[in-house]
């Protein structure tokens, strides 16, 4: 497997796994389980975002196309947190939105150093 496979196969179960998690009733055993971590839920989803918006950029053939991908993340967030107001127990934050929009940006310049200062990417 090449590292560009690798990275985009970590990229997609992220994906899942965010996806999964944004759409999870609160009182589900994962959401119970995130709780009890006591993270800041904002630092989660900076976090989540941040590797969503690297990993494309880093693993696609282009810089174009992976920052396209990358910042398309913040689409999704905002799909995601709009969805949440049908899901038991979830409600839509503008913070989390801020949260996610800070991670994508972040990611996005975080990948954009990696390319240009590693040769083989």
């Amino acid at each position: 497997m090449t590292w560009r496979r690798a990275v985009k196969a970590a990229w997609l179960a992220l994906l899942a796994f965010v996806v999964t998690g944004s759409l999870l009733p609160a009182s589900s055993s994962v959401m119970r389980a995130v709780a009890f971590l006591h993270i800041n839920d904002k630092a989660l989803h900076f976090a989540a975002y941040l590797m969503l918006a690297a990993l494309p950029a880093l693993a696609l053939s282009t810089r174009r196309r992976g920052m396209a991908a990358g910042l398309a993340m913040f689409l999704l967030s905002l799909v995601l947190e709009a969805l949440q107001l049908w899901v038991p127990g979830r409600a839509v934050e503008l913070a989390d939105l801020l949260a996610n929009g800070a991670g994508v940006g972040c990611g996005a310049i975080v990948a954009l150093q990696l390319r240009a200062s590693i040769t083989f990417l």
